[in-house]
C-alpha cells in the first residue's frame, strides 16, 4: 500500500490561504467600521459640547437677569421661563466645535432649547471601503435649560419690600431686599442638560 502523506499536505495549503486571506480581510473590514464609529463619535461629541456651551450661556444671562431684577419680583416669572429677550448664544456652540475640530449648525429650537449639528471637518480616512476617504460624520444633540425655582407672591397683605421665598428643588432662599449678600447661583436657578 502507498503512502498519501505527501500528497495531502500540498491540498491544505490552498485552503489554508482562502481562511487567512479572508481572516485579513475581516480584520481590514472590522478596522474601516471601527475608523467609521471613532469618527461618528467624534462629532457626537462635538455636538454635545456646542449645544451645552450655548445653553449655559444663556442660562448665564437668564441667571444676570434675575441678579439685575432680584428686587422686581414681577419679572421672575418671565426670566425663569424665559419669556425675556434672548441674546443669541450659538457663537458659543461654534468656538467650542471649532476647538473639537468640527462645524456646526446651531439654533435656538423653541424656548430654552438649543439643537446643534455638528460635522467633524476631518474624514473617515482611507479605508477598504470605497468612498469613505471623504466622508465626514454628523451627529446632532439638544440642550435645554429648564428652571429649577418656584416662588410664591408674598400676602397681599405683606410689606412691599418684602420678597418672595425663593425654593429651588428642595433649597429655600429667603431673600432678604436689605441684605443681598448670598444669591443662589446660575446652577443653583436653572439645570442644563442634553435631552433625550
Amino acid at each position: 500500500m502507498r503512502s498519501r502523506t505527501h500528497g495531502d499536505a500540498g491540498q491544505a495549503f490552498p485552503i489554508y490561504i482562502t481562511v487567512v486571506g479572508g481572516l485579513l480581510f475581516l480584520a481590514l473590514a472590522y478596522f474601516a467600521v471601527g475608523q467609521a464609529a471613532a469618527t461618528r463619535s467624534e462629532a457626537q461629541t462635538a455636538a454635545d459640547a456646542a449645544a451645552l456651551a450655548a445653553a449655559l450661556e444663556t442660562r448665564d444671562y437668564l441667571a444676570g437677569e434675575w441678579l439685575t431684577n432680584v428686587l422686581e419680583p414681577d419679572t421672575w416669572q418671565d426670566i425663569f421661563t424665559g419669556d425675556v429677550p434672548l441674546p443669541d448664544a450659538c457663537w458659543r456652540a461654534h468656538e467650542l466645535a471649532a476647538r473639537n475640530e468640527a462645524s456646526v449648525d446651531c439654533a435656538l429650537d423653541g424656548i430654552l432649547r438649543y439643537t446643534v449639528v455638528a460635522e467633524t471637518n476631518d474624514t473617515v480616512g482611507d479605508t477598504i471601503v470605497p468612498g469613505t476617504e471623504d466622508q465626514r460624520a454628523t451627529a446632532s444633540a439638544t440642550a435645554v435649560i429648564e428652571a429649577r425655582c418656584d416662588f410664591k407672591p408674598p400676602a397681599e397683605d405683606a410689606d412691599e419690600d418684602v420678597l418672595p421665598r425663593l425654593s429651588c428643588e428642595g433649597t429655600d432662599w429667603e431673600l432678604d431686599p436689605d441684605d443681598l449678600g448670598v444669591l443662589p447661583e446660575p446652577e443653583d436657578l436653572f439645570d442644563v442638560h442634553l435631552a433625550d
